[in-house]
């Protein structure tokens, strides 16, 4: 999701930048166009990095009985 995000305003901002030749009064689209490359670009790598920091876990189940004969389960979960 953050990956097509991202993508989505580099291609919106490169359209602006370089396609569109329409002069406003109020603000210039081409530097809108760099901004929102550049947005997009930084979400990329932010994207990327969270991405390839892994999200490895270790889940272990123990079973075994207690004093009485009553069947004991343990979970224990680890994420990294």
């Amino acid at each position: 999701m953050r990956i097509g995000t991202s993508i989505f305003l580099i291609v919106i901002g490169a359209i602006l930048a370089f396609a569109v030749n329409v002069q406003l009064a109020a603000f210039d689209l081409s530097i809108i166009g760099y901004i929102l490359m550049i947005a997009g670009i930084v979400l990329l790598v932010i994207s990327l990095i969270i991405g390839l920091r892994g999200q490895s876990s270790t889940s272990t189940t123990r079973t075994g009985r207690d004093a009485n004969g009553d069947e004991i389960i343990r979970r224990d979960d680890y994420r990294a």
